[in-house]
């Protein structure tokens, strides 16, 4: 690169990013090592792609292939993406971000296990020469750029639904909160936001932060919450994601409910869409994963080449280590068994028969959906 093309270089990466940061160096200087990095880089780019975990479903199945798709269309097929998943391991994750800056590849999409842990990563990643792309969840460190929902107004829908669901009688009984992981600053969101709509409408009679997500220990909390209140007197749950719903919906059923209270979700996941159908899930979050992954490797490629990313962004987000964060935030649905068609049928996330199997084809017609 000549001296006029690394000034100009230079001058565009100063622009796109105003971003201070908590003891992770200059970020002009950082700015400067990914500009002259990427330039270089044209088409034939390598996009490094980090997720959290396979517990739950989207990330296999939707981000990874979308993110893959948007990627080699902006590249004229060009561009590789190289990915690991940390299986909800934040060790293995700051190992996967070692392996990608030895492997070399221009610019970093990253889904942190641990908001936290990642930051070191990050400031690797770019003392290397390569961007990072925080994606879904919003790492610390010296990111880049962010896209993911609105988070805290994720758990506002999930409160109002809760609401609506339990009408005049919100307050005849006690509600189990079941958050997320308290690894996961999305979780944290979550729950302000549900608290911020529920608190004072409804009796809180027992809460938990699910470690790491998983549906059993959210099964685990669940059992222990209808034998210290007594199950007769749970009239709802709020429950931060699909797959601890299951986990949750199971614990209820063990404890003999003939009918069961309505419990809350996120995702959109399958099992989740099923259980909405047969009425055991009152709702999820459907979160649009195409805008949000095709948002992500619009930044990514951008970076890569060493281009602002401004173009694609409509915000910006504080973490708290980097201030001033460019950004996309998708807007998100409630999905109940009444917007099931014009949601994730509609949008081609699952066709009816994906839905409506055997067991569900009574209750699909029911709700017209075959």
């Amino acid at each position: 690169m000549n001296t006029r093309m690394r000034r100009a270089a230079v001058a565009v990466a100063a622009g796109a990013m105003a971003v201070s940061l908590a003891a992770c160096g200059s970020a002009k200087e950082a700015g400067d090592k990914t500009k002259e990095t990427g330039a270089a880089a044209g088409d034939a780019i390598k996009v490094g792609l980090l997720l959290p975990e396979n517990q739950t479903a989207r990330y296999e199945k939707f981000d990874k292939p979308l993110i893959e798709k948007t990627v080699k269309e902006l590249t004229g097929g060009k561009g590789e993406v190289v990915y690991a998943n940390a299986k909800q391991d934040a060790t293995t994750q700051n190992s996967q971000v070692d392996t990608m800056i030895t492997n070399k590849v221009n610019v970093l999409i990253v889904d942190a296990v641990d908001s936290k842990a990642i930051a070191g990563s990050v400031k690797k990643a770019k003392e290397a020469g390569i961007p990072v792309v925080a994606y879904d969840r919003l790492a610390e460190g010296p990111i880049d750029a962010y896209t993911s929902f609105d988070n805290e107004e994720v758990g506002k829908v999930q409160g109002k639904a809760l609401l609506e669901a339990l009408g005049d009688k919100a307050k005849d009984g006690q509600i189990v909160m079941m958050n997320g992981s308290v690894t996961d600053p999305n979780a944290k969101l979550f729950k302000s936001g549900a608290h911020s709509v529920l608190d004072g409408k409804v009796n809180i009679g027992k809460e938990y932060d699910t470690v790491e997500w998983k549906p059993e220990n959210a099964n685990t909390n669940m059992a222990a919450a209808l034998s210290a209140l007594g199950k007769d007197k749970v009239i709802g749950v709020y429950s931060a994601n699909d797959g601890m719903a299951g986990g949750i919906i199971t614990a209820l059923k063990a404890a003999g409910l003939s009918t069961l209270p309505p419990v809350t979700g996120q995702d959109a996941e399958l099992a989740g869409v099923q259980r909405i159908v047969a009425g055991e899930q009152f709702m999820s979050v459907y979160k649009p994963y195409a805008p949000e992954a095709e948002a992500a490797a619009k930044m990514a490629v951008a970076l890569a080449k060493g281009e602002k990313v401004t173009g694609v962004t409509t915000s910006t987000v504080d973490s708290p280590t980097t201030k001033g964060v460019p950004a996309v935030l998708i807007p998100v649905v409630s999905l109940t068994k009444n917007n099931i068609k014009d949601t994730v049928i509609k949008d081609g996330v699952y066709t009816a028969d994906e839905i409506c199997t055997d067991k569900y084809a009574a209750a699909c017609a029911t709700l017209g959906l075959k």
